[in-house]
């Protein structure tokens, strides 16, 4: 019989949750872009993976005839305000001239006609002065209208960002989507300046994590490289899922900003959440276990193995605790799966660790 032997030492064990099954890494923003109005596409200054900065023109259709119709409306709210002004001087000059009149009419040297007809007049064009600035002031609005809708027309990035996709080419139409009906979003655009990673953890692990627990990413795509990690949310919900178990989005950031600089939105990830740490503790691999309290420890002496009852700790994937029944440099068995271990076999060491 041969066995894979380690040692039973002191080091750092963590009792952990990870997730059920692959989390994702997404962007902390990401905007499925289309305009609010259909139109033919005239200018699509951007292609899928320029980055573009908050506010650059992503996308605009054709709208030469609002353009010619601001230009209308910009000309006539420079007539009105223009108007409103001349109306507005004419009626400072007729007050003066009533309140000249009025004076002279105290001493008698204005006649009683004269004046009456003056302050009319003086208050006749201080309306008319009030009516041409509110005219002007609808002019102004309805330019502010005809720039909105000339806005619309007009994609712009909400944030900085990187183009993720374009469904669209010049000369094309797009067509606003219809109530209730989903279409492909003119321009994906992602902030790649931050991310998290959403991962589904077990209900039963669920209530003892919270936020700002430290956490360990770990990416397909980046091998047995770990990254650092920090609980920001969790679900306040339970998903449901037909034949699987029911399980708590948890969402981990990236503590580390430089890591940004690698990642890619929709990478594959799992996150490993530490629950508890014990620094100095006495542990063996958590292969060596079997039922969560027995092992199978070698004897160097007599060349065969022998199976032990221990108290166990807290554990992971990788370390148990040992509180009771084992101590420091035994050896124990790992490949305890294999057929024909058991307790008083003889026994030839493959592999031991140093």
């Amino acid at each position: 019989m041969k066995v894979l032997i380690r040692p039973v030492e002191r080091g750092k064990v963590e009792r952990t949750v990870a997730n059920t099954r692959a989390g994702t890494v997404k962007a902390c923003r990401q905007a499925k872009l289309s305009p609010s109005v259909g139109g033919q596409i005239a200018k699509l200054p951007i292609h899928e993976g320029d980055r573009v900065e908050a506010g650059q023109l992503l996308l605009e259709l054709w709208n030469d005839d609002l353009v010619a119709e601001t230009k209308l409306a910009q000309k006539a709210a420079e007539v009105a305000d223009a108007q409103a002004k001349a109306a507005c001087l004419t009626a400072q000059v007729a007050q003066r001239e009533a309140d000249r009149l009025v004076k002279l009419r105290r001493t008698g040297a204005a006649s009683e006609e004269k004046t009456d007809r003056a302050v009319t007049e003086a208050k006749a064009l201080a309306a008319g002065c009030k009516a041409a600035k509110a005219s002007a002031l609808m002019s102004k609005a309805r330019l502010e209208v005809v720039g909105a809708n000339l806005a619309r027309t007009r994609l712009k990035a909400p944030f900085a960002g990187v183009v993720a996709e374009i469904n669209g080419e010049l000369n094309e139409y797009l067509t606003p989507s219809p109530p209730g009906i989903a279409t492909p979003p003119a321009v994906d655009l992602i902030d790649d300046a931050c991310f998290y990673v959403t991962a589904p953890i077990d209900e039963v692990d669920a209530p003892e994590i919270v936020p700002g627990m430290i956490a360990r990413v770990s990416l397909d795509a980046f091998g047995d490289r770990h990254f650092a990690g920090k609980v920001r949310r969790i679900a306040p919900y339970v998903l449901d899922r037909e034949k699987q178990a029911r399980t708590v989005d948890v969402e981990v950031v990236f503590v580390n900003p430089e890591d940004f600089q690698q990642l890619l939105a929709g990478y594959s990830a799992d996150v490993e959440i530490i629950l508890d740490v014990h620094r100095d503790a006495l542990r063996l691999p958590t292969e060596a276990v079997l039922d969560g309290k027995r092992v199978f420890v070698y004897l160097p002496d007599k060349k065969m193995i022998t199976e032990r009852v221990f108290e166990s700790g807290i554990s992971n994937w990788s370390y148990t605790e040992v509180l009771l029944g084992l101590q420091p440099h035994e050896m124990v068995v790992v490949n305890v799966d294999q057929a024909g271990v058991k307790d008083g076999v003889q026994v030839v060491v493959v592999e031991e660790a140093p």
